[in-house]
């Protein structure tokens, strides 16, 4: 009974404040109120205060604690309630005169307080005009230089058979196998405890270092052994195994400080067993499941089959226990392998018949710092870069890690993320190659920290280490050490600090605006820097013979 009459009293509350006259007052103003004229509810039936006094009394007493809350949030329900009324009934009189209104409250399809969002065909239209605009420059390309695409061209260029004399790539990347040996020799040997663990990290850091050195001074001293896509593949194949060595040699030395914690600390507690269990046979139940594999262990993971598949795996972060697959999809692998064999002719064709033309032809208004028709000569090379760039990033991180990944029964695809949508540099750096943005931050940005760096320290080092090899990947194989690469990755610390200011001033897509225009106008004018110095560095007679020939 007492549960009826409280909800009785509270359905004779609400009624009152859904009335319409009950929202013009407050419950205070209609306790007082000794009249009932002009007092309807909703359905304009007469309200008789007298009979809903009490139930009125009894709510003000019993919510004394509440009140002030209530009353806030029925002011500001009420200030709504009436503004939709109010706006109700202008619309109902509008309609009602004989002039048949056709106007009504309403913003332009471009203002953001619209809320209208299909810009489809304004997508359609710009990536219409965008093929337009790209089928006319490959038909000037064409008519000037005719076509160029020759697949023989492709092979002597990969092969390097007429750019060098011997098979120097093919024995440097053969020789690797004695950094690998070197490394799982040591880290066995700190396991045994046979050397130091200062011993033994020294050893690993000369062994570390030594990767990247030795292709830097065997191509400078045995240079006509490398072809420029065997150099290449030398400097790109030594840098990812610097870069795992580090993984593999920080990770184990992780597992070995907790490994001899727990073997030397008599503190640590074990488990009890009863003598049950024990005849039973319930010790390590949950290793015996057969659908849970068992988990490799410190230091049972110190093994080439171990250290080879990760070396193979798609990642540069090492663990012991790497998330697997249970079959191959041969269906998804053809696909994949389809991509990369076709993606590759691709971007062969795209830099044999649209770049190398372009590039070459930058070469004298860069070299005579003419402004305006180097910047013309940017903007021609801008679209065929970026859309060679566009191949690589899919050919690389969707179809060859995805094809590795599968074969290796690897099961973290996460190679990307989605970095076109970046607002700022920031967020595209840590997006767009997640095996090295994850390395970064594993390996270089926490310890880093820990060691009491701050965060913005920690972010210089990060970047850095990243303008190196950027510089690395280039200069070494070109033969021409300059240091553009390296000032063009260290200059993402300034440009993420304008493309964060332009996002908090000028919006979101503003920032997304400034990045695309830094990914598409960068590359370009890096490799017209690249291009000019290798050719001073390489063919400075050649060019001052063909001057004087000139005179």
């Amino acid at each position: 009974m007492a549960t009826r009459q409280q909800n009785g009293r509270v359905g004779i509350i609400k009624k009152l404040r859904r009335s319409v006259s009950a929202s013009e007052h407050s419950m205070s103003e209609l306790r007082n109120r000794k009249s009932t004229q002009y007092l309807f509810d909703q359905h304009g039936t007469p309200i008789d205060l007298r009979q809903f006094r009490k139930v009125l009394d009894k709510e003000d007493n019993g919510n004394n604690n509440n009140n002030s809350e209530k009353k806030t949030r029925y002011r500001r329900t009420q200030s709504v309630t009436r503004a939709e009324e109010i706006t109700t009934k202008s619309e109902k009189q509008r309609l009602k005169q004989p002039d048949k209104s056709c106007h009504r409250p309403r913003d332009s399809l471009f203002s953001w307080s619209s809320g209208f969002s299909n810009f489809t065909g304004l997508v359609n239209w710009g990536f219409l005009l965008l093929t337009i605009g790209g089928f006319r420059l490959c038909l000037e390309n064409l008519l000037k230089y005719g076509i160029r695409i020759n697949p023989l061209d492709w092979y002597i260029f990969v092969s390097g058979k007429n750019s060098s004399e011997g098979h120097g790539s093919l024995f440097l990347i053969l020789y690797s196998f004695i950094h690998i040996s070197i490394c799982l020799l040591v880290e066995k040997a700190l396991a045994m405890e046979i050397i130091s663990e200062g011993l033994g990290m020294f050893m690993q850091v000369t062994n570390i270092i030594v990767v990247v050195v030795l292709p830097v001074v065997i191509m400078h001293l045995k240079s006509h052994l490398f072809g420029l896509m065997g150099a290449l593949t030398v400097c790109f194949f030594y840098s990812i195994l610097f870069l795992k060595l580090w993984s593999y040699v920080q990770v184990n030395m992780w597992c070995r400080e907790t490994y001899y914690s727990r073997q030397y600390n008599p503190r640590v507690r074990r488990p009890s067993l009863t003598l049950a269990e024990l005849k039973n046979g319930h010790l390590d139940d949950e290793e015996k499941d057969e659908d849970i594999p068992v988990l490799v262990q410190y230091p049972d993971n110190l093994c080439y089959n171990d250290l080879i598949y990760f070396l193979a795996a798609p990642t540069l972060c090492y663990e012991l226990n790497f998330p697997r697959t249970n079959r191959i999809r041969k269906r998804f692998l053809f696909k994949r392998l389809l991509e990369v064999v076709f993606g590759i002719n691709v971007v062969l064709a795209l830099f044999q018949q649209w770049i190398i033309p372009s590039v070459k032809n930058s070469l004298i208004p860069f070299s005579n710092m003419e402004i305006g028709l180097a910047t013309e000569r940017l903007l021609k090379l801008a679209l065929p870069n970026h859309l060679v760039w566009l191949c690589f990033f899919y050919l690389t991180f969707h179809s060859l890690l995805n094809a590795i990944g599968e074969v290796m029964h690897f099961a973290d695809r996460n190679f990307y993320n989605d970095w076109w949508n970046s607002n700022n540099i920031d967020t595209f750096w840590r997006t767009w190659n997640m095996p090295v943005h994850r390395w970064c931050v594993r390996h270089l940005y926490i310890p880093v920290v820990k060691m009491g760096y701050s965060s913005r320290q920690a972010s210089t080092i990060v970047f850095m280490i990243s303008a190196f090899f950027h510089e690395y990947l280039v200069s070494v194989p070109l033969q021409t050490y300059k240091i553009w690469a390296f000032l063009g990755m260290m200059g993402q610390i300034p440009l993420s600090a304008i493309s964060k200011s332009v996002e908090r001033t000028l919006g979101p897509r503003m920032g997304n605006i400034t990045v695309w225009a830094s990914i598409i106008l960068g590359q370009p004018l890096c490799i017209m820097m690249y291009y000019h110095d290798y050719v001073i560095t390489h063919f400075s007679n050649s060019l001052n013979g063909t001057v004087r020939g000139h005179m």
